[in-house]
């Protein structure tokens, strides 16, 4: 087992196994495709921080972010200012990818994703748009819970995301569908 920092999770196991079977209208949509709770887990993957500056038509903003540091698909996240001791813990788990990104690839996968969330906001707004990122030296999980569904013949999965609390989409679960094919 590997000692880790993580990010605080929100979501205790108990809570996890409750949004995983409750009985809303996103259970209502997961019944619909078949499959009975078997067993959660959580899993920790490493993320790489960056301190942001964006200047945009001469208006500048630091920012944080971080970004997934296996292969840099999942979606980034936005930190207010580095996390500090409190909001971090040291977790023993075994549940815990190895970063693979290469520096420079995950700065060019960076500025990219970071170029696309700002178009999104206003491509006409956009003018001498300039990203500068600087690594910030944090080893930094963040924790996620997985379901795993028996689905007859074939297992399905859920993840939550335990410090956002909220379900991610297919990138994520697509993502540990081939983290765990290739465990």
């Amino acid at each position: 087992m590997t000692i880790i920092r993580s990010l605080k999770p929100n979501v205790t196991e108990a809570e996890a196994i409750g949004q995983f079977s409750s009985r809303g209208i996103a259970a209502l949509l997961q019944r619909a495709r078949p499959g009975v709770l078997r067993c959660v887990a959580d899993v920790y993957l490493p993320f790489r921080l960056y301190q942001v500056q964006i200047s945009n038509g001469g208006n500048p903003q630091t920012r944080w972010f971080a970004l997934e540091a296996v292969r840099g698909q999942l979606d980034l996240y936005e930190f207010e200012r580095v996390p500090g001791p409190a909001e971090l813990v040291e977790v023993e788990t075994r549940n815990s990818p190895e970063p693979l990104l290469p520096e420079a690839q995950a700065q060019e996968l960076l500025a990219e994703k970071l170029r696309r969330m700002i178009f999104q906001k206003g491509f006409f707004r956009i003018r001498d748009l300039r990203i500068c990122a600087e690594p910030v030296p944090l080893d930094l999980h963040v924790p996620y819970w997985i379901g795993f569904y028996d689905a007859g013949k074939s297992v399905r999965l859920r993840v939550l995301d335990a410090v956002r609390r909220r379900f991610e989409g297919a990138k994520a679960r697509a993502f540990f569908e081939t983290w765990l094919a290739g465990c």
